[in-house]
Formats: C-alpha cells, structure tokens, sequence
C-alpha cells in the first residue's frame, strides 16, 4: 500500500482505477474459476431496480444495527469491488477487493425462516398471491409488501438471524466488505429474485399453492357447492399458473341420479359433440403417450412450444380424467 508523503494515510484512490484493478482481477481469477459470478451494475441510480432488490437494501438499511455501517459498501459494489457472489440455501459467499492486490473473502450465513413465522405468511397471504410470475415480478397488493417487510414477522432477515465473517484486519463489527456482499445479494435479486427463498431455505411453491387453496376456499364461499364443483384441478392450475397437487385439492362428489323404474335398459348416452379435445390438448397428450420412460414438464414445453400455463392447466385436465398417469413427481406417462 502507498502512502501520502505528508502523512500516514493510505492514497486516495480514483473511481476508475479501482474499477479498472477489479476487472483486471476478475479476468485473471476466471482463467481458474470460470463459474465466477462478479456484481455489475451498469446505471448510476439505484443500486436496485426490482421491488425484491430494493426491499432487501431496505431492510438492511432500516435496522440501527446496520444503519452507520452499511453505507460503507455502497461505493464498493458500483465500482465492481465485488468480483464474485454466491447464493446457496442460508450461505452468501462473496470475494470483495479492497486495498491490497488479494481480494477478501466474505463469509454470510443466514439463518432458515422461522417455521412459525412462514407459516403465518403463507395463512395472511391466501387469496391475495395469483402466480409464481406476479409473486417474483413483484405484482402484488401493497398489503402484501407491507407484509413481506414488516421487522420480526416478515420474510426479510433480522440483524439477529445474519452472521458474518471477513478475512480483512478491519475491526469493525461490519466492515465495508461485509456491506458490499449484502448489497451485491440486492442485485442478485434483480436478476432471480427467486434466489431469496433459496436464501432462506423457504419453499417458495409452498406459498403460492396455500394461496391458491385460500383463493378457491373464497370462491366456493361466494359461490356455493353447485358452482364449487365445477371449479377442479385443472381450472385452479390454469387460473394461478401452477401445478396443483392433486392431494391438496378435495375432488367433490358427484351424485349420481338413479335411473327411472320403467322396465326399460337405459340407453347408452353418445358422446356430446364438440367434446373433442383441443389441437393443444391433443399435442401434449400425444408427447406424454409417445413417451415409453414418462415425460417432465420441461421436456412437453420442449418439444410444442406451447406456453407454460397451458401445458400446466392440460396436464391437470389429462391427469384428472385418467388419460395419463404421474410416475414419479413431475414425470407423466400415458395411462
């Protein structure tokens, strides 16, 4: 490190000299480390732009705990300071340059959400959540926002359920290396905001089905049982854009009305017209009967090209009326 002739202090150092040493550094690490993933931000507004991103900086940033510390690494992350972060379920681990020629290691764990807690999310959240795509994309009420955030009963991590390690000699309790990490997960979020429920190890499809149940639970309410009949499987997975489990959706019973005595056989009933299934449907139905070892969902979109609720909501169509069989989760054949 270089010092001021007139003092002890390290050398300021210009923007676009520690952006230009960070993507020096970043190309002679991937030479090694191909699958290292750097934080790049390429506007000079907000460090995050999607409500997910935004909301975690917030929730760092409105904690006293880290209220004076975390600011320290705003600068770090815009000028590319941090040239790798890694996301794992309740692990961040992220290397961060700093003054010296080695960048530092930064070591985050993040405790799981607490069961209790998620739960009371997943029963104030019914009927207000309508897909996974509007749940990532941030479409939501704002009461639900409200919700997500709220200290100590919300999704977002407390000071308490974060500890962190830095390999640097700062003795700050956060150093700005530290900050620059927990800001770089903001911008991760930006780009798979789906990556927060990996980080707290929160089944993110256990969210958006007990939506789905509360939602059909309010229609039924409103309806009644005769129009509740009619609402199955596969209308609920084609309405919320997701799979339904068939053992978390009661098939209502259909009573049978019992034949007229009149002496006579009653007459075989003829298929109603118009009863034929769909070009869509019969694409899909063929893919799956073609399929001697069974077929996923990835591989059906694969091979028609078709859109990802159709392909969900006619799976459960086919499922329900015997046409295919499930031969493990996900996987279907033709029955």
């Amino acid at each position: 490190m270089r010092y001021n002739r007139y003092d002890r202090f390290p050398r300021y150092v210009p923007v676009d000299e520690r952006r230009a040493k960070a993507e020096r550094k970043i190309k002679q690490i991937r030479k090694k480390n191909p699958d290292i993933r750097p934080v790049v931000i390429e506007s000079r507004g907000s460090l995050a732009r999607t409500w997910w991103g935004k909301a975690w900086n917030r929730n760092l940033e409105g904690y006293a705990d880290y209220h004076n510390r975390i600011g320290r690494g705003r600068s770090y992350v815009r000028h590319m300071a941090v040239i790798d972060l890694q996301i794992s379920p309740g692990h961040v681990a992220a290397q961060v340059m700093g003054s010296r020629s080695r960048p530092y290691t930064v070591d985050i764990k993040i405790k799981p959400m607490p069961r209790n807690v998620w739960a009371a999310i997943i029963k104030d959240c019914a009927a207000e959540l309508h897909s996974m795509q509007e749940l990532l994309a941030g479409r939501f009420p704002k009461s639900i926002g409200e919700r997500f955030t709220s200290q100590k009963h919300g999704l977002f991590p407390s000071p308490s359920e974060i500890v962190f390690n830095c390999s640097c000699p700062d003795w700050a309790y956060m150093c700005k290396h530290v900050a620059a990490a927990l800001y770089g997960v903001g911008v991760r979020l930006d780009e798979s905001p789906e990556l927060f429920f990996t980080l707290r190890k929160a089944n993110i499809e256990e969210l958006v089905a007990g939506s789905v149940r509360g939602a059909k639970d309010e229609l039924l309410s409103r309806a009644g049982q005769t129009r509740g009949a009619a609402l199955d499987t596969a209308e609920l997975a084609d309405m919320f854009g997701i799979e339904m489990d068939e053992a978390s959706i009661s098939k209502p019973a259909r009573a049978k009305k019992a034949p007229a005595k009149t002496g006579k056989k009653p007459a075989k009933r003829k298929p109603a017209p118009g009863r034929q299934l769909s070009d869509d449907t019969e694409m899909i139905y063929g893919v799956i009967r073609r399929s001697r070892k069974g077929i996923d969902f990835a591989g059906i979109q694969k091979k028609t090209g078709l859109p990802e609720q159709k392909i969900r909501g006619t799976i459960a169509a086919l499922h329900r009326k015997n046409q295919i069989r499930r031969i493990s989760r996900g996987v279907y054949k033709g029955a």
